[in-house]
């Protein structure tokens, strides 16, 4: 029904459009001819009438008796439109509204036409009314001219009918797969993509709704995954706790502090999780409570590595800190920003080998603030450096769940970063180390 509609539309368009025009045409072009034809006349009994009276002057050497001379010899000669005036401006020879008895100003004998005799204005011709009815000849032709430019208005809405037929097909045809494509995805199928066909409007559109459905498509697996991925995450947790209380409660496990440790690990771990989680819809919905403070960067490192030295004496790891002299203040959450370096500096330590080295950078780069996590790690493949930010994405799947990782902690970060108006990026080689780069920008900025 739409493109039906679009296709009446777009003949109606073309209708309209080719029979204004030639009915604009045929206007203009009627009361050009008209006009035309009337000025011939008129000029052609003004030659008349000039040349008369211009041999009558040069009989007579006067107007005397013009007026009855003009009367029984111009019949012959077409009608008579025009009066004359001599040299003072007097009518010698009335005609329509000029009289006998008129005198002509200045302005009426300037509007008229000179009679010269050897260079010397003798008289002046002055138009007394417009000419005359068209004679059957001449309406004859202007008929048929009315009648060729009907013609061609009917010929003109015949063939816009037929280039709409045959152009709406073209013209609508990304609309109709546009719309198809549409409806497959309304009953379930999202990945759809439509062939762009011009560089136009309706290009540009096809371009945009495969961006779309391509970007749909991505989101809704990305959800199913983390869907699942979720499921899986709490099932193991409550697995091990219901595992536990069962046991406890049929007598066939003793209750000892360390099966409830065991327990109290796992809920933690659940505790976690849901905590991410919520971090993460408070960031998607735009509600996550950000508390800024001006605050150096150089004491934002040094309090996680302060938090962190423990950690890395035990790894074995040397965590170091690199702060460019007179930074300005950073406009931040301190306590979000803090999660978030402390995340990335527990997988730098955790990927970070037996004597390598984690440092915490901080530079200025233009007229922003950039916080670096630089380790001496084994780094991430090149093929899986773009999805470490997604959600549940996990590198090693095996080692994270073995030490209890979410794979959330990276997502966390970006959308913590970016509800700072920051980004966020990764740069890594395969046994060289990876970089984290934070951008922020400073409190004078």
């Amino acid at each position: 029904m739409i493109i039906r509609s679009l296709t009446f539309k777009w003949m109606a368009i073309l209708l309209v459009t080719s029979l204004v025009g030639v009915a604009l045409v045929g206007l203009f072009a009627y009361r050009t001819t008209v006009s035309g034809y009337d000025k011939l006349r008129v000029d052609q009994a003004r030659t008349t009438f000039v040349s008369d009276v211009t041999t009558y002057y040069e009989a007579h050497k006067s107007w005397d008796g013009v007026q009855p001379w003009l009367r029984s010899n111009h019949t012959g000669n077409g009608p008579q439109l025009f009066a004359l005036a001599d040299t003072q401006g007097s009518i010698v020879a009335g005609f329509g509204p000029f009289h006998d008895t008129d005198h002509m100003t200045t302005e009426q004998i300037e509007q008229g036409t000179a009679i010269i005799i050897n260079g010397e204005r003798v008289g002046t011709a002055l138009l007394a009314t417009p000419p005359p009815n068209l004679d059957p000849r001449e309406q004859s032709y202007i008929n048929n001219t009315n009648q060729a430019l009907l013609i061609g208005a009917i010929g003109a809405g015949s063939m816009a009918l037929l280039i709409g037929i045959l152009l709406s097909r073209q013209f609508l045809r990304p609309l109709t797969e546009l719309t198809s494509a549409i409806r497959a995805m309304k009953q379930g199928d999202l990945n759809q993509q439509v062939q762009v066909r011009t560089r136009d409007e309706l290009g540009d559109l096809a371009l945009t709704f495969n961006q779309m459905s391509a970007q749909i498509h991505r989101v809704n697996q990305q959800r199913q995954q983390m869907t699942a991925d979720i499921a899986h995450d709490l099932r193991t947790p409550l697995m091990v706790i219901t595992g536990y209380l069962e046991a406890l409660r049929d007598g066939t496990l003793a209750p000892t502090p360390e099966r409830f440790e065991a327990m109290n690990v796992e809920a933690l771990q659940l505790k976690r999780l849901v905590e991410d989680l919520r971090t993460l819809s408070l960031a998607d919905a735009g509600e996550l409570k950000l508390v800024y403070q001006s605050v150096q960067a150089g004491d934002l490192l040094a309090q996680v590595k302060k938090s962190f030295e423990p950690l890395a004496d035990e790894h074995k790891v040397a965590l170091k800190v690199d702060v460019q002299q007179g930074l300005p203040n950073l406009r931040i959450d301190p306590e979000r920003m803090i999660q978030v370096i402390a995340n990335l500096v527990t997988n730098a330590l955790r990927y970070t080998p037996v004597g390598g080295t984690v440092t915490l950078q901080a530079r200025q780069n233009k007229d922003n603030i950039q916080l670096a996590i630089n380790d001496t790690g084994a780094g991430i493949p090149a093929d899986k450096l773009p999805n470490i930010f997604e959600r549940f994405y996990r590198i090693e799947e095996s080692r994270y769940q073995s030490q209890g990782e979410s794979g959330l902690g990276l997502a966390i970060a970006k959308s913590i970063v970016e509800a700072h108006h920051g980004t966020i990026a990764a740069e890594s080689a395969v046994g060289v180390g990876t970089s984290i780069i934070i951008t922020l920008q400073p409190t004078t900025a």
